[in-house]
């Protein structure tokens, strides 16, 4: 995270550079410490306002914003409310697709993967309570509110024509990110999430099915009832947290079945011992990897995770994931 960097800065940075294997294109001042990643406004101290409305608050600086203010907190204010243009407004400023369509030519010739997204985190779940507020949200879905229809079609609309968009432009991958989950369970019923929200992702992620594209989803929390939903509408790739989804049901339910880039236990780095971190990444390797693939692996460290262990979860990795030399494929 952006605050890690700044917590540590050099003693990161060393850190950073006594793993290739893991930052082979890492040289030394790629980081400026003082703003690292900052392409995000959210990361920034103060409050923002993005194109929807919504109204967010940081107290941290490189850490993420919340949000303390709903443009729909009440349903009377629907009636005059605009929602924002897919084709013209980006989350925080106008959209440039001439930009966007060069980006994507430009990865393809350098032989890199064309991944379109072009929608914030809680582009569709949590969108509808920024736009709400939580409470709220949850009792629409409890009540069954009629008004709450119109809210899903907007957000639904919007996100289907930025990803049809994306999809036009020749996106090779589409990534969007959503956290579905609480600590131990969804906060709705999984058949209340059927009913209500897998067919926005269906109607969302349509033309990357229609395409044969891959979707790349990063969602928090628990989510385990839900994986072969999020397959049918076209996720094949999975950003699942480790300790809201337990082992064995990461196992047994995705496994084989979607790619995982899996969120390895960072509620575990803060206060494991380095003997631990190296079991847990040991013990995940075991349980999710196949001979034919389908496993990354992803690990969060927040300024709270003492460097000690960073390195440790980088020299597991290295360890684990039997990543190549860089100097033996010739890069310097």
């Amino acid at each position: 995270m952006p605050a890690t960097w700044i917590k540590y800065r050099t003693a990161l940075e060393d850190v950073v550079l006594a793993h290739p294997r893991l930052f082979p294109g890492y040289r030394e001042g790629d980081v400026d410490f003082d703003f690292p990643h900052f392409d995000n406004p959210l990361y920034e101290l103060g409050r923002h306002v993005d194109c929807w409305g919504t109204v967010w608050e940081n107290v941290e600086r490189g850490l993420d914003s919340y949000p303390i203010g709903y443009p729909l907190d009440d349903w009377a204010k629907l009636a005059t409310y605009t929602p924002p243009d897919p084709l013209r407004d980006d989350i925080f400023g106008p959209r440039d697709w001439g930009a966007e369509a060069i980006r994507l030519r430009a990865a393809k010739a350098a032989g890199k993967l064309a991944v379109g997204g072009g929608l914030p985190h809680g582009f569709m779940y949590m969108r509808l309570y920024y736009l709400r507020g939580f409470e709220n949200l949850m009792l629409d879905i409890a009540t069954g509110d009629p008004r709450l229809p119109e809210l899903l079609r907007m957000v639904t609309d919007y996100n289907a024509t930025v990803v049809r968009r994306y999809v036009e432009l020749g996106a090779e991958m589409i990534s969007v990110g959503d956290d579905l989950g609480l600590q131990t369970s969804l906060p709705v019923h999984p058949r209340t999430w059927r009913k209500i929200l897998k067919p926005a992702y269906m109607q969302i992620l349509a033309p990357c099915r229609e395409a044969d594209i891959p979707v790349y989803l990063h969602t928090d929390g628990h989510v385990l009832e839900i994986i072969p939903d999020l397959v049918d509408a076209g996720v094949r790739v999975l950003n699942p947290q480790f300790r809201a989804n337990g082992l064995e049901g990461l196992q047994r339910i995705a496994r084989g079945k979607v790619v995982l880039n899996q969120d390895l236990d960072r509620q575990l780095f803060p206060f494991a011992t380095p003997a631990e971190i190296a079991a847990h990444i040991t013990e995940a390797h075991a349980a999710l990897s196949l001979p034919e693939g389908g496993l990354m692996f992803y690990a969060e460290c927040e300024p709270d995770v003492p460097l000690e262990n960073i390195d440790a979860i980088c020299t597991a990795l290295e360890r684990v994931c039997r990543l190549p030399d860089p100097a033996a494929l010739g890069e310097t």
